[in-house]
């Protein structure tokens, strides 16, 4: 027992919580802009095995760390005997832990529309939910230093992965093809506001349990949002955030197709010089 002890104490241990853009959120922000110029240009035109590989390890990467964070969350070493105590409100399903679920479709599935779809909803949805946090990453960061490590790990992952995913397909990166993320959107969002009832009907409203922060029954707490939720009825916020994040993804999409056609306005200009 003193063993384990001992070991979740490691697990635990704590640092100065870190601030937006010093030392520690910097560092990080370094390793993902080199870790995604890193693909973008070593593996863009990568056969499908490889491809498959990089999402797979990324992906395995990602689960380990979230595995690391539910147990952190839930044990106690506060009183004589170990606690576990399962903390709902971290129960891995918001749309920044949606890549945990739709990874291992790009990893284990060879190139098909359905494939597409999902690496779609990679490069917009997902993407916007790496950024959001790599950008004001104030709510995300405590005072235990592997949970810190898995915030930035995991949402810089999805930043990369994103960017990387618009690279490798960008020769078929149209309007027809971000349109097919929507519904990869839509079934996550149908699922959250499923599971969002069904947590109350079977365990009640005793613990926060709001995946996608679209429960009716819990206040949402995004940023802009959750003044939107203080001041409409439940189906015109839900309205509301449906638009909003495809939206968001849409300008994701126009901007990514922007910046690829300069790089390919660049390279004709250097190969006629």
């Amino acid at each position: 027992m003193e063993f384990i002890r001992k070991f979740l104490s490691i697990l635990s241990a704590e640092m100065t919580e870190p601030q937006s853009y010093h030392w520690f959120h910097l560092m990080f922000v370094a390793i993902m802009i080199g870790l995604t110029v890193f693909l973008c240009i070593k593996f863009r035109d990568t056969n499908d095995k490889t491809f498959r590989r990089i999402v797979l390890i990324c992906w395995i990467t990602m689960v380990v760390l979230e595995l690391y964070k539910q147990f952190e969350y839930s044990y106690s070493l506060d009183t004589p005997t170990i606690e576990w105590d399962y903390q709902w409100y971290a129960f891995p399903y918001q749309l920044c832990s949606t890549p945990l679920y739709a990874l291992p479709f790009i990893a284990f599935m060879k190139d098909c529309k359905f494939r597409d779809a999902i690496i779609a909803y990679m490069a917009t949805f997902s993407i916007f939910g790496g950024l959001a946090t790599f950008c004001y990453p104030e709510q995300v960061f405590i005072s235990t230093i592997g949970i810190n490590i898995q915030t930035m790990v995991h949402h810089g992952l999805q930043i990369v992965l994103g960017v990387y995913f618009i690279s490798y397909v960008r020769k078929k990166f149209s309007i027809k093809y971000y349109l097919w993320g929507i519904p990869v959107f839509a079934s996550f969002m149908a699922l959250a506001i499923i599971v969002n009832e069904l947590y109350v009907m079977i365990l009640g409203t005793g613990e926060t349990f709001n995946m996608f922060y679209v429960s009716r029954h819990f206040e949402c707490t995004l940023p802009i949002l959750d003044g939107i939720y203080d001041e409409v009825t439940y189906i015109p916020f839900l309205l509301i955030y449906i638009f909003g994040f495809v939206l968001i993804s849409a300008i994701i999409y126009f901007t990514s197709k922007l910046i690829l056609f300069i790089i390919h306005k660049v390279k004709d200009k250097k190969q006629h010089a």
